[in-house]
């Protein structure tokens, strides 16, 4: 925040902090504590400050990054210290108010449509490679609980998966062909849109990226190895909703992510 509070003063013209603070009506100090991050700017600083270098157009930007930048970015290791559970019923106030849900996966199968088997693999990967609580049972019961959203009215969901989700072997055969076919039960639910971008087919604009999450257009969450960011400008939020319809017009859906499905569930044999 402070890196971008010091471009904006720059490009307004003023070459030092002091000349900054004296426009706005302010100590220098205050100025210099705010852009070395030692002093997180309040709402209306912010909006002194854009308004001191005529930039009233960043300022809903700017109170955006500023309400999550405490969020923004959590590290894995951070978050599962209390337990996988704990991940797991985090995110429960998030999914009980928001409408409509936008899933991109690229690593795995989205967690609103995993089996009780398949989440058990994945979880106790995680639980291998970070070494935390091993509470898998007590976090699988959770993310299963979590599925009646989807039954929910006034929700809807749009699910986007590569094809190589459904030929990565999660668990063992018996999990995957388990998994793959709740993909074809799920895909019939009145809320659910499911589509399966295909290997080896020309994408366009739709290159293969992070797994990412919209809810309601008001925030995101991206999936990383080490850590996961909650975006909540609305200019960050812009570009994976781009992002999404560009990958969503990749896909199949219907009979074409039927048979796609299927193909998987025949490879395993």
């Amino acid at each position: 925040m402070g890196i971008r509070l010091r471009e904006i003063r720059q490009a307004a013209g003023f070459s030092t902090a002091r000349a900054f603070a004296a426009r706005a009506g302010w100590h220098e100090s205050k100025s210099s504590r705010i852009e070395n991050g030692v002093t997180a700017p309040s709402e209306s600083d912010i909006q002194v400050w854009t308004e001191a270098c005529g930039a009233g157009d960043q300022l809903v930007e700017l109170i955006a990054t500023a309400r999550g930048i405490e969020e923004m970015y959590v590290d894995w290791r951070r978050l599962e210290r209390a337990g996988l559970k704990h991940v797991q019923e985090s995110v429960l106030p998030l999914y009980e108010r928001v409408h409509r849900f936008c899933f991109y996966q690229s690593w795995v199968v989205p967690g609103l449509l995993q089996t009780s088997d398949y989440t058990r693999a994945v979880l106790e990967t995680v639980a291998s490679l970070r070494e935390v609580p091993g509470d898998v049972t007590e976090a699988v019961m959770t993310r299963m609980d979590r599925q009646h959203i989807l039954h929910s009215s006034g929700r809807r969901f749009a699910f986007l998966v590569e094809e190589w989700v459904l030929r990565t072997v999660v668990g063992d055969t018996a999990t995957m062909a388990g998994q793959l076919g709740r993909l074809i039960t799920a895909a019939s639910l009145p809320s659910v849109s499911l589509g399966v971008i295909p290997m080896g087919v020309p994408r366009g604009n739709a290159w293969p990226t992070e797994s990412f999450s919209i809810f309601d257009d008001e925030q995101v969450s991206v999936e990383m190895v080490s850590a996961h960011l909650n975006i909540r400008q609305p200019r960050g939020i812009s570009e994976y909703v781009r992002t999404f319809a560009e990958l969503a017009g990749a896909a199949a859906y219907g009979s074409g992510a039927r048979r796609l499905i299927t193909s998987a569930i025949d490879a395993l044999e």
